[in-house]
């Protein structure tokens, strides 16, 4: 049965190699990409053709749904206003959740064609839209295929995500007594937990934060009874709820009481923990850090609490969507593609490290290695890899020392924190072994200089390194608003430009809209790809009691190296941000 399953699969192969969209060797890969997927989840062959080796998703699609004789819709399927109040008149008769789970396979329908429901999807080929279609009680439906980016474009004008949780706050009635003493009475916690609407709360914001494509959420208590709750949206925090009459402490003991691996009445360490929800048919990750804080009321026992959201959609698994720039994706490339040695990516909380390094974990799996990462905590699930499940019984300096008797290929390494893991890393590169981790330096040179103040002999770092990448993410310029602008020549000069590049350069500035914040909306990352070049290993094992850091820079941009700076200054010449964002994330050359 199951050999039958894989030569329809590669029938639909054959289709697409025949017509020029992919090539054999892709779909052998994708084929044992797929083939390494467990069951439960398997990808079908379009989707990881789209997410994992580029290819173009109508391209795909469109051929896929041609083979299976689905209609393509795709150019009928124009968003006019009769288009929309249609739609908004079909889909008021469909059960909530059942509606849900078709828009969360980006399937709607659309009309009727001769009494026949017609609903087109990005993907018909998936069975479950079937089962979904039988749920309608028709007579007659007929799946037809569609262009995701056209689908997205109408759900856009027809179906709104509601927030149950946060229709409900209006009906809350907050009345908060003052605590005067030191002494917590819980039991006036519970009360006042029991008697609001605070779950309301906290389940929306968890709900909005995802769907506002929030990175982090704060919950900062204050004086007078008061909780700040900020989002960070494209790396800047910005306020989305101030609660006030209700007491910080009963707030956080609801955001505790959801949360697994903490202790709602532990007030005076830090905690640390994770919630699970399901949202718009995805489960999301949350890993909760709670600390204890002081505040103006200092005999009360305040808490911060920072929410960090894993939303696997988000993960990259294209090395040509992390968006490198050409000489530092080539270096990348060959660093990645060599048998052993180590890649090392640099950069503070929130640089987008983890995502690069899954990238490049996507890059390299199969099913003939062995690839096992270490990382405390595990921010993303990794198909094709064993992720080792950090404990007390199992801390993370075990599991360092103890993966080498595992038999790994590939290694990730969440961070080198201190001589023994450096140690350990540097050890599995020269020994055979294509290893991964980050460090948190400034920029990529300065990486060599941390790892020798460590411990690591320079003989052992010029050997064991294949690359190190430092990183920043910068906010992109919203394309809806954004307006040129001529910059003053000494300001475009603070950050780099020479007169000649700011003759040419189209320059723009964020203006800000509805369909941005302030002018920007996302970000992009900028790179400093290090390569250890001949000369940049012979210089590394030269070194004496100091790594001359300039030294190794200036023979790195000799041979091709964008500093971080001179990356954001390309940023700035193809559009995409602007010189006081390079100016605010980048030093100075």
């Amino acid at each position: 049965m199951l050999s039958g399953k894989l030569n329809l699969k590669r029938r639909v192969g054959d289709v697409l190699v025949d017509r020029g969209v992919i090539d054999d060797e892709q779909l052998a890969k994708a084929l044992k990409t797929q083939q390494a997927e467990p069951e439960a989840i398997r990808r079908r062959l379009g989707t990881i053709l789209a997410e994992d080796f580029g290819i173009d998703r109508h391209t795909v699609m469109r051929e896929i749904a041609e083979f299976y004789a689905f209609r393509d819709l795709t150019d009928q399927l124009v968003v006019t206003d009769e288009r929309i109040a249609t739609v908004k008149q079909i889909i008021a008769d469909i059960p909530a959740n059942l509606l849900d789970e078709f828009v969360h396979r980006k399937a709607l329908p659309i009309g009727y064609d001769k009494n026949m429901l017609v609903i087109v999807a990005a993907d018909p080929t998936d069975p479950l839209l079937t089962q979904l279609a039988g749920q309608l009680n028709l007579k007659q439906y007929e799946l037809a295929y569609c262009r995701q980016d056209t689908i997205d474009a109408l759900l856009g004008k027809v179906y709104e995500k509601k927030n149950e949780f946060l229709d409900l706050l209006e009906e809350i009635d907050y009345e908060s007594g003052e605590i005067k003493d030191d002494e917590i009475d819980e039991a006036e916690i519970d009360a006042e937990i029991n008697q609001s609407m605070l779950n309301s709360l906290v389940e929306g914001m968890l709900m909005e934060a995802v769907r506002t494509g929030t990175s982090d959420v704060h919950m900062i208590p204050g004086a007078g009874n008061t909780t700040e709750i900020l989002f960070r949206v494209d790396g800047k925090l910005k306020v989305w709820h101030s609660q006030s009459g209700v007491k910080p402490e009963a707030l956080a003991a609801v955001l505790k009481d959801k949360t697994r691996n903490v202790d709602r009445f532990e007030r005076d360490m830090s905690q640390d923990g994770f919630i699970q929800r399901r949202i718009d048919g995805t489960n999301i990750r949350y890993r909760v850090s709670i600390m204890p804080i002081v505040g103006e009321e200092f005999e009360r026992k305040f808490e911060s609490i920072v929410i960090r959201i894993l939303d696997d959609r988000k993960v990259i698994t294209d090395l040509g969507k992390l968006g490198l720039q050409k000489q530092a994706r080539i270096d990348f490339e060959k660093a990645i593609r060599k048998p052993s040695g180590i890649v090392i990516i640099t950069g503070p909380t929130g640089s987008g490290k983890s995502t690069t390094l899954v990238a490049a974990l996507y890059s390299v799996i199969d099913p003939s290695v062995n690839v096992l990462t270490v990382e405390e905590p595990v921010e993303y699930l990794i198909r094709g890899a064993r992720q080792l499940k950090i404990s007390d019984k199992m801390t993370f300096d075990m599991a360092v020392r103890g993966i080498l008797r595992h038999d790994p290929d590939i290694v990730l390494v969440g961070e080198m924190r201190d001589l023994k893991t450096a140690e350990i890393a540097i050890k599995m590169a020269n020994t055979g072994h294509l290893t991964f981790s980050t460090l948190h330096t400034n920029d990529a040179p300065s990486a060599v200089s941390r790892l020798f103040k460590m411990g690591v002999e320079p003989f052992l770092i010029a050997s064991a390194v294949n690359l190190v990448m430092a990183q920043r993410l910068i906010r992109r310029l919203c394309s809806v608003c954004k307006e040129e602008f001529k910059p003053e020549p000494a300001f475009a000069r603070s950050v780099g430009f020479t007169d000649e590049e700011i003759a040419e350069t189209t320059f723009f500035k964020a203006v800000g809209c509805d369909k941005c914040n302030n002018g920007y909306k996302g970000r992009v990352a900028i790179h400093e790809a290090l390569y250890f070049s001949k000369e940049i290993k012979h210089l590394i094992f030269e070194s004496g009691d100091v790594v001359d850091e300039e030294q190794i820079r200036d023979m790195a941009v000799s041979q091709g190296m964008l500093t971080l700076r001179a990356s954001g200054r390309e940023r700035v010449k193809d559009g995409v941000t602007t010189i006081e964002e390079v100016l605010s994330i980048t030093l100075e050359d």
